[in-house]
C-alpha cells in the first residue's frame, strides 16, 4: 500500500511534534542548570565572600555546549 498525501503530511506533523518536543526538554535541562548554578554560586558567596567564578563558567561553557550539540543531533536526524 502506497502511503498517501494525508500521511505523509501526518509524518512531517509527527517530525515537527518530535522535534518541539526535543527543544523543549533540552530547554528544560538548560532552565535547570541554571537554576542549579544560581544556587551555587549563592552558596560560594554566603560561603566565602571571594567571587571566583572562572571554573564554574567553564563546567558551564561545557554543558551548554553538550546541550547544543544533541540539538543539532536532534534537528539533523529530524531533517
Amino acid at each position: 500500500m502506497l502511503p498517501t498525501d494525508k500521511d505523509l503530511r501526518d509524518i512531517e506533523i509527527a517530525k515537527l511534534a518530535f522535534l518541539g518536543g526535543s527543544i523543549a526538554a533540552l530547554g528544560d535541562g538548560i532552565a535547570a542548570l541554571a537554576a542549579g548554578l544560581a544556587l551555587d554560586a549563592l552558596k560560594q558567596d554566603y560561603k566565602s565572600k571571594k567571587n571566583r567564578p572562572t571554573a564554574s563558567i567553564k563546567s558551564t561553557k561545557t554543558q551548554l555546549d553538550y546541550f547544543i550539540n544533541e540539538l543539532v543531533k536532534i534537528r539533523n536526524n529530524v531533517g
